[in-house]
Protein backbone atom coordinates (compact mmCIF):
# COMPACT_ATOMS: atom_id res chain seq x y z
CA UNK A 1 0.00 0.00 0.00
CA UNK A 2 1.49 3.25 -1.25
CA UNK A 3 1.37 6.34 1.46
CA UNK A 4 -0.72 8.74 0.68
CA UNK A 5 0.81 12.65 -0.04
CA UNK A 6 -2.25 14.87 -0.08
CA UNK A 7 -4.35 15.49 2.24
CA UNK A 8 -7.65 17.65 2.06
CA UNK A 9 -7.32 21.18 4.18
CA UNK A 10 -9.71 20.08 7.03
CA UNK A 11 -6.47 17.14 7.23
CA UNK A 12 -3.78 19.44 6.80
CA UNK A 13 -5.86 21.90 9.17
CA UNK A 14 -6.28 19.30 11.60
CA UNK A 15 -2.51 17.81 11.29
CA UNK A 16 -0.99 21.16 11.64
CA UNK A 17 -2.83 21.92 14.91
CA UNK A 18 -2.22 18.54 16.32
CA UNK A 19 1.64 19.35 15.08
CA UNK A 20 1.78 22.61 17.15
CA UNK A 21 -0.56 21.17 20.65
CA UNK A 22 3.03 18.82 20.24
CA UNK A 23 5.01 21.17 20.36
CA UNK A 24 3.05 23.35 23.10
CA UNK A 25 1.39 25.71 21.18
CA UNK A 26 -2.19 26.44 20.30
CA UNK A 27 -3.97 28.34 18.15
CA UNK A 28 -5.45 31.28 20.14
CA UNK A 29 -1.87 31.91 21.50
CA UNK A 30 -0.95 32.72 17.90
CA UNK A 31 -4.75 34.54 17.54
CA UNK A 32 -3.97 36.80 19.94
CA UNK A 33 -0.29 37.73 18.17
CA UNK A 34 -2.61 38.59 15.02
CA UNK A 35 -5.24 40.32 17.68
CA UNK A 36 -2.99 42.38 19.12
CA UNK A 37 -0.98 43.50 15.55
CA UNK A 38 -3.93 43.95 13.81
CA UNK A 39 -5.84 46.26 16.77
CA UNK A 40 -3.09 48.92 16.20
CA UNK A 41 -4.71 50.00 13.08
CA UNK A 42 -8.47 48.75 13.67
CA UNK A 43 -10.45 49.21 16.80
CA UNK A 44 -13.41 46.35 15.82
CA UNK A 45 -10.91 43.41 15.35
CA UNK A 46 -12.56 40.29 16.72
CA UNK A 47 -10.45 37.73 18.77
CA UNK A 48 -12.86 35.11 16.06
CA UNK A 49 -11.50 36.67 13.13
CA UNK A 50 -8.32 36.37 14.00
CA UNK A 51 -8.38 32.19 15.09
CA UNK A 52 -10.68 32.10 11.99
CA UNK A 53 -7.91 33.58 10.20
CA UNK A 54 -5.24 31.02 11.63
CA UNK A 55 -7.31 28.33 10.94
CA UNK A 56 -7.18 29.45 7.67
CA UNK A 57 -3.55 29.62 7.50
CA UNK A 58 -3.40 26.57 9.00
CA UNK A 59 -5.31 24.67 6.15
CA UNK A 60 -2.70 25.98 3.80
CA UNK A 61 -0.50 23.57 1.84
CA UNK A 62 2.47 25.39 1.38
CA UNK A 63 1.60 26.44 5.25
CA UNK A 64 1.19 22.27 5.28
CA UNK A 65 4.51 21.20 4.49
CA UNK A 66 6.60 24.26 6.21
CA UNK A 67 4.80 23.75 9.82
CA UNK A 68 5.63 20.03 9.66
CA UNK A 69 9.13 19.92 7.87
CA UNK A 70 9.99 22.63 10.92
CA UNK A 71 8.31 21.03 13.41
CA UNK A 72 9.88 17.70 12.56
CA UNK A 73 13.56 19.21 12.36
CA UNK A 74 12.82 20.65 15.55
CA UNK A 75 12.05 17.18 17.01
CA UNK A 76 14.42 15.06 15.73
CA UNK A 77 17.07 17.87 17.45
CA UNK A 78 15.46 17.12 20.87
CA UNK A 79 15.75 13.43 20.32
CA UNK A 80 19.73 13.83 18.70
CA UNK A 81 19.13 12.59 15.90
CA UNK A 82 20.39 15.71 13.53
CA UNK A 83 24.20 15.12 12.99
CA UNK A 84 26.57 17.62 14.04
CA UNK A 85 27.64 20.31 13.80
CA UNK A 86 23.88 20.82 12.51
CA UNK A 87 22.77 19.61 16.20
CA UNK A 88 24.90 22.10 18.49
CA UNK A 89 23.60 24.85 15.15
CA UNK A 90 20.05 23.96 15.91
CA UNK A 91 19.64 23.68 19.69
CA UNK A 92 21.43 26.71 20.23
CA UNK A 93 19.09 28.51 17.45
CA UNK A 94 22.19 30.21 16.33
CA UNK A 95 21.62 33.57 15.41
CA UNK A 96 23.68 33.18 12.09
CA UNK A 97 21.71 30.34 10.94
CA UNK A 98 18.57 31.64 9.28
CA UNK A 99 17.18 29.07 7.30
CA UNK A 100 14.88 29.15 10.22
CA UNK A 101 13.28 32.67 9.11
CA UNK A 102 13.50 31.40 5.83
CA UNK A 103 10.27 28.90 7.03
CA UNK A 104 8.80 32.30 8.53
CA UNK A 105 9.55 34.61 5.56
CA UNK A 106 7.73 31.94 2.90
CA UNK A 107 5.07 31.89 5.15
CA UNK A 108 4.19 35.24 6.25
CA UNK A 109 5.01 35.19 2.00
CA UNK A 110 1.65 33.72 1.29
CA UNK A 111 -0.15 36.86 2.22
CA UNK A 112 2.41 39.01 0.11
CA UNK A 113 5.09 42.05 0.96
CA UNK A 114 2.66 42.89 4.06
CA UNK A 115 2.72 38.92 5.69
CA UNK A 116 6.74 39.41 5.31
CA UNK A 117 6.97 43.07 7.20
CA UNK A 118 4.46 41.78 9.66
CA UNK A 119 6.58 38.66 10.30
CA UNK A 120 9.58 41.19 10.82
CA UNK A 121 8.25 42.60 13.33
CA UNK A 122 7.12 39.59 14.95
CA UNK A 123 10.24 37.80 14.69
CA UNK A 124 12.16 41.20 16.12
CA UNK A 125 9.27 41.63 18.79
CA UNK A 126 9.21 38.43 19.98
CA UNK A 127 5.24 38.78 21.14
CA UNK A 128 3.59 36.04 24.01
CA UNK A 129 4.07 32.17 22.82
CA UNK A 130 7.24 33.75 20.66
CA UNK A 131 8.93 34.55 23.50
CA UNK A 132 8.18 31.49 25.29
CA UNK A 133 8.90 29.31 22.33
CA UNK A 134 12.45 31.31 21.92
CA UNK A 135 13.12 31.13 25.95
CA UNK A 136 12.56 27.52 26.19
CA UNK A 137 14.23 26.63 23.40
CA UNK A 138 17.83 27.81 24.40
CA UNK A 139 17.22 26.91 27.70
CA UNK A 140 19.75 23.48 28.06
CA UNK A 141 17.46 20.65 27.77
CA UNK A 142 14.58 22.44 26.52
CA UNK A 143 12.52 21.43 24.01
CA UNK A 144 13.86 22.70 20.63
CA UNK A 145 11.78 25.35 18.83
CA UNK A 146 14.58 27.26 16.15
CA UNK A 147 12.04 26.48 13.60
CA UNK A 148 9.31 26.70 15.17
CA UNK A 149 9.11 30.04 16.80
CA UNK A 150 9.63 31.52 13.90
CA UNK A 151 7.04 29.51 12.23
CA UNK A 152 4.05 30.29 14.68
CA UNK A 153 5.41 33.87 14.38
CA UNK A 154 5.17 33.83 10.24
CA UNK A 155 1.21 32.19 10.86
CA UNK A 156 0.54 34.96 13.53
CA UNK A 157 1.45 37.43 10.68
CA UNK A 158 -0.25 36.13 7.64
CA UNK A 159 -2.63 35.65 9.68
CA UNK A 160 -2.96 39.66 10.85
CA UNK A 161 -2.52 40.47 7.01
CA UNK A 162 -5.73 38.09 6.43
CA UNK A 163 -7.60 39.92 8.92
CA UNK A 164 -6.73 43.90 7.16
CA UNK A 165 -7.71 42.58 3.98
CA UNK A 166 -10.46 41.35 5.44
CA UNK A 167 -11.29 44.50 7.07
CA UNK A 168 -10.24 46.50 3.97
CA UNK A 169 -12.47 44.42 1.55
CA UNK A 170 -15.37 45.31 4.12
CA UNK A 171 -14.84 49.14 3.85
CA UNK A 172 -14.26 49.03 0.25
CA UNK A 173 -17.72 47.46 -0.11
CA UNK A 174 -19.28 50.80 2.12
CA UNK A 175 -18.46 52.86 -0.79
CA UNK A 176 -22.04 53.33 -2.61
CA UNK A 177 -20.06 53.81 -5.81
CA UNK A 178 -18.66 50.43 -5.91
CA UNK A 179 -20.27 47.79 -8.56
CA UNK A 180 -20.14 44.66 -6.61
CA UNK A 181 -19.06 41.91 -8.89
CA UNK A 182 -19.69 38.56 -7.56
CA UNK A 183 -16.79 36.62 -6.78
CA UNK A 184 -15.91 33.83 -4.90
CA UNK A 185 -12.85 35.12 -2.32
CA UNK A 186 -11.84 33.16 -0.22
CA UNK A 187 -8.48 35.23 1.41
Amino acid sequence: MKNRTLYSRTEMLNMNIQTLKERTVTVKEIAKIAFDQQSKWTSDVSMQTCIDSVEKILSLRDAFHIIQLGAEIDRLTDEGKIKEPLLSILNQDLGMFGIDELFGLELGGLYGTIGKTNFGDIDVNKPDVIERLNSVGKKEGGMCHTFLDDIVGAIAAAASTRVAQITNEIEAKKDPNIEEIKLDLDL
